[in-house]
C-alpha cells in the first residue's frame, strides 16, 4: 500500500499489524505479518481438532458428537473418494508377481486399525497393503493429503470472521504452498523410482523407429519436465485467484455503500449492498471447501502420476 505525504510515496506493509474492532491497530512486532499469525492459528486448530479425534478413535472405536463425527467424515471422504481411487496401488504389478510365487503369504502381519490410524502407521513404516488388514497401500500418501486439506480449509474458513482474513489470498502463502507440492511429489515419486527413474519416467514409451526417438525423446522430455513445474505453479495461482477473488466482491460491495453516501440513492444501495455481502459470504463459505478439495485433489493427481510411470 503506498501513503502520499508532502508529495511522496512511502511504502507500508499491508498487513504489518491487527486490525482490531472499531478501528483499532494492534502492531505486530518481528517482522510478523497478520498472515503469518493466521496461518499459526490454522495449524494448531488442525492439530487440536485432530489430537482430540485420534485420541476418541484410538482403541479402533468410532467417534461420537456431530463436531467428531463432521471432521472424520470429511477426512474419510477425502481418503476414499479421492486418495485412494486416484493412487491405487503403485505396487500392483509386482504384488502380483509376488501373490503368484507366495500364494500362501497373503495373511496380514497387523490386526484391524481405525482408518485414521491405518494411515498414520503407513506413513512411518512404508507398509504395503500386505501389512495392513483391510488398508490400502496409497494410505501411505494420506497424512500429506489430509495435511493440505485441512490447513487450506482453516486457513480459508478464518477469512469469514470479522477482522481476520484468509491466509490463502497471499501469492506468498499460495506459492508456499505448492512449492510444498512439487516437493512431495517428487519425493514421493524418486523414492517408487529412483532420484533418476523419476524423470526418466516422465516420457512415456515411444513404439516409433529408433531414428525418430533420437529425435522425439528429447523434445518430450523437455515438455514434461517444463509441464512438470507449470502444474504445480497453477496450483498456487488457482488458489489464490478464488480466494483473492471473492474478497474483491466483497470489498466492491462495500464501496458502493461510501460512493453512495450522503445521496438519496444511499438508502437504496445500502440494503442491496448488505443482502450482496450476505449471500456472497454464504458462497466464499461454499468456496472455501471448494478450493481445499481442488488443491488436494490435484496434489493427488500430480503424486499418482509421479508414482505410475507413463
Amino acid at each position: 500500500m503506498l501513503l502520499a505525504e508532502h508529495g511522496t510515496f512511502h511504502h507500508v506493509y499491508d498487513f504489518a499489524f491487527v486490525e482490531l474492532p472499531f478501528g483499532q491497530k494492534l502492531p505486530l512486532p518481528f517482522g510478523l505479518t497478520k498472515f503469518m499469525l493466521l496461518q499459526v492459528v490454522a495449524v494448531l486448530t488442525v492439530l487440536l481438532i485432530f489430537r482430540g479425534l485420534s485420541k476418541r478413535i484410538r482403541t479402533g472405536s468410532t467417534a461420537h458428537g456431530w463436531w467428531w463425527n463432521f471432521w472424520e467424515m470429511l477426512a474419510l471422504y477425502i481418503r476414499d473418494e479421492v486418495v485412494r481411487p486416484i493412487i491405487g496401488d503403485p505396487h500392483a504389478h509386482h504384488n502380483h508377481d509376488h501373490e503368484a510365487e507366495h500364494p500362501d503369504e497373503v495373511e496380514p502381519m497387523y490386526g484391524h486399525q481405525h482408518p485414521l490410524q491405518e494411515a498414520a502407521y503407513a506413513e512411518v513404516t512404508g507398509a504395503s497393503s500386505h501389512a495392513l488388514a483391510g488398508g490400502h497401500p496409497a494410505d501411505a500418501y494420506l497424512p500429506f493429503v489430509w495435511s493440505c486439506f485441512f490447513y487450506i480449509l482453516i486457513c480459508n474458513l478464518l477469512g469469514a470472521l470479522p477482522w481476520l482474513g484468509s491466509a490463502t489470498g497471499s501469492i506468498n502463502v499460495t506459492g508456499a504452498l505448492a512449492l510444498v507440492a512439487f516437493g512431495a511429489t517428487y519425493f514421493y515419486g524418486a523414492r517408487e523410482q529412483g532420484w533418476g527413474g523419476f524423470w526418466l519416467g516422465l516420457v512415456p514409451g515411444l513404439d516409433v523407429p529408433p531414428v525418430l526417438k533420437v529425435a522425439l525423446v528429447p523434445m518430450m522430455f523437455v515438455i514434461e519436465v517444463v509441464g512438470f513445474f507449470i502444474k504445480h505453479g497453477v496450483l498456487a495461482i488457482r488458489l489464490f485467484a478464488n480466494m483473492m477473488g471473492g474478497h474483491t466482491v466483497l470489498g466492491v460491495m462495500l464501496a458502493f455503500i461510501a460512493g453512495a453516501a450522503g445521496s438519496g440513492l444511499w438508502y437504496i444501495v445500502t440494503p442491496a449492498s448488505i443482502l450482496g455481502q450476505a449471500g456472497i459470504g454464504l458462497l466464499e463459505l461454499l468456496v472455501a471447501f471448494i478450493q481445499a478439495y481442488v488443491f488436494a485433489f490435484l496434489a493427488t493427481i500430480f503424486i499418482g502420476m509421479a508414482l505410475h510411470p507413463h
